[in-house]
């Protein structure tokens, strides 16, 4: 983690109170604190799962909704119920949220009755109840900035918007993914950007997450039932629904080309939860059936896909460690006939490691050679954070997630010998591994022109085993494929196993061709069994990422590194909602168990000769005063 200096910041909060704020903001979760993370409270009055939790702005209230339709305001530092009412809904609470600006006197929840139900605490009654939805509701957001305005997501593929200033029995349709999606859409998930509340992401079944402008869409429709009346339309006419530019997609680059295989598995991939970080500038997705992912929405990236349409090859001068500088595509372009990293064959300028970094490559090193791939790849990243212009990590590393092999090890692996390719063009290794890579990744025509490539880069190695091996399983993959599957080149690959029964428009396939990728993967977890489960940023700047998982764990990595620091017991079955407190070192989570639980850092542990000598020493101040 970062170094700061403590004491000066210390010394200005004294000296300065409008700091003090700022001070508990900035170091309330540290890695201190996160390695002293236990069990405080449990929290006990529902009589079924609790499905979600919600602090209000200030935190020092928490909400709680459940299977028993109640849902319970407490007290979260004297471990009291403070309001418990029932809600009026007939069937499982999936969400709560306080409104915004509201005095945290009104509660939304939206429930699997299809119902969304607006309360006041003060009376306890049901003031407001909207019954638009035709299947479950799973989520409810809000925005700060628009106090009498929320959003839903339900399982009948809508997004609604609600204003109750404008109307109190009935809301709007702000989107709808069956239009671009087909019938069996199902919205799961939705967040508004707390920096930038025109911006709505939502999370469906299947493996794209979308970014939506909120007031690009509501302008859009405003300009065109301005324009209805003053022109005349014939029926074949057709308005977008959602205009050009209003929307953004972002997937983990190797699923789309996976969902064939994970669909034959009976594996389903949803987004259970979609959050953005404090700051606006990222966003997070728990993929159901795989793993949780970051999307940074300012440094964008395409996928390393190497399958580009014919109007995007341009030349690899166009790229940049990764990031595209003309809009068009990401990691090495593929022309017609060739791949090509550079036209020299070495790079002399080798990145020398500090003391303390080269420890820590030999440690990976070890590891790697005890085959303890999980923790050479920790290692590896830890590296890689502090010197990311170092080829030879970044090479190991993805050696590491070739061996490993979890889902999307082979995907990151592939990003990992691009971007060691783009640091030294000359690194043997990690050009051959690519090509395997490219093959695993059911590439192989690509993995078939990078491995000629290699040979023609390196012609001492085009007749090792290793190169002889991998000839063979293209070649052979290559002769093995059907007649079939050849007549589908004319589309991206990425998209030939992406398809519904019913069909897609072309604006949608368009959409789903320009997605974004991930910056970072964090794995360990397991997301199965149920869709409403969450992850977090956790800290004032997302330092950390918490998420539930299957096994009745919780699961906490650092942000940059992807290192996973911490598992803890959370549940006896299976953990689904993880609410990090507004300014404290305070986490609020809940799942299969009636209760919620509340984790905060335990003192730390003195031995009884280091309390001895603190109370000599203290003993010996005084006297000597």
């Amino acid at each position: 983690m970062t170094t700061v200096n403590i004491t000066r910041e210390i010394l200005h909060r004294q000296i300065r109170d409008r700091r003090a704020s700022g001070f508990q903001r900035s170091f309330h979760v540290t890695d201190p604190f996160i390695k002293r993370l236990g069990l405080e409270a449990e929290l006990q009055g529902h009589t079924g799962c609790v499905n979600c939790l919600e602090w209000n702005e200030q935190g020092d209230l928490l909400a709680s909704g459940s299977d028993d339709q109640h849902a319970i305001i407490w007290d979260p530092f004297r471990h009291k119920k403070l309001t418990t009412m029932h809600t009026g809904h007939a069937a499982n609470i999936f969400s709560v949220k306080f409104l915004p600006h509201t005095g945290d006197r009104i509660l939304v929840t939206g429930a699997a009755d299809t119902k969304v139900h607006v309360h006041d605490l003060t009376v306890k009654e049901t003031i407001h109840m909207f019954s638009d939805h035709t299947n479950r509701v799973k989520r409810i957001a809000t925005a700060p900035m628009w106090p009498n305005t929320f959003w839903s997501a339900a399982e009948d593929g809508i997004i609604r918007q609600y204003d109750l200033r404008e109307n109190s029995k009935h809301s709007e349709v702000l989107i709808d993914l069956t239009e671009f999606c087909g019938q069996l859409a199902e919205a799961k998930c939705l967040a508004v950007n707390p920096r930038d509340n025109n911006y709505l992401a939502v999370g469906a079944n299947g493996p794209f997450v979308r970014l939506y402008d909120i007031r690009m869409i509501h302008n859009y429709r405003k300009s065109l039932s301005q324009n209805t009346s003053a022109a005349v339309h014939t029926f074949c006419d057709r308005q977008k629904p959602i205009p050009d530019g209003a929307g953004q997609y972002y997937v983990a680059g190797h699923l789309p080309v996976k969902l064939r295989d994970y669909n034959n598995r009976l594996r389903v991939l949803v987004a259970t939860y979609v959050t953005f970080s404090p700051d606006g500038t990222e966003l997070l997705v728990n993929m159901g059936g795989e793993q949780v992912y970051l999307f940074d929405l300012t440094f964008k990236q395409r996928p390393y896909t190497f399958v580009l349409p014919k109007m995007c090859q341009s030349s690899t001068a166009d790229v940049q460690n990764g990031k595209t500088t003309n809009g068009v595509s990401n990691g090495i372009h593929l022309t017609p006939s060739h791949i090509r990293f550079t036209e020299s064959k070495t790079q002399s300028s080798f990145t020398e490691l500090p003391p303390h970094l080269e420890k820590i490559k030999q440690q990976a090193n070890n590891a790697f050679a005890r085959q303890q791939w999980t923790q050479a790849i920790q290692l590896y990243s830890l590296g890689i954070h502090e010197a990311r212009g170092n080829a030879m990590l970044y090479g190991n590393r993805a050696a590491a997630y070739m061996k490993r092999k979890w889902d999307g090890d082979h995907y990151d692996a592939l990003r990992d010998c691009v971007k060691a390719l783009a640091l030294n063009p000359g690194h043997l290794k990690a050009h051959f591994r690519l090509a395997r890579c490219l093959f695993e990744l059911k590439y192989v025509a690509e993995a078939l022109e990078c491995l000629d490539d290699f040979k023609g880069k390196f012609p001492e190695q085009a007749h090792s085993s290793a190169c002889d091996a991998l000839d063979k399983d293209i070649k052979a993959a290559l002769y093995s494929k059907s007649d079939s599957e050849d007549k589908k080149g004319n589309s991206s690959i990425r998209f030939q196993s992406f398809s519904r029964k019913e069909s897609i428009p072309e604006d949608e396939v368009v959409l789903r061709e320009r997605s974004f990728d991930y910056k970072h993967r964090y794995c360990g977890h397991c997301n199965t069994t149920t869709d409403i489960k969450e992850a977090n940023f956790f800290g004032s700047k997302g330092q950390y990422i918490v998420s539930g998982s299957d096994d009745g764990s919780f699961f906490i990595w650092e942000k940059e590194t992807t290192n996973l620091v911490r598992i803890l017991q959370g549940d006896e079955s299976i953990v689904n909602c993880l609410q990090p407190h507004p300014s404290y070192c305070f986490l609020a989570t809940s799942g299969i168990d009636p209760v919620v639980r509340l984790w905060n850092p335990r003192p730390e542990m003195v031995t009884m000769g280091e309390w001895l000598r603190t109370w000599r020493e203290l003993l010996r101040q005084i006297s000597g005063e």
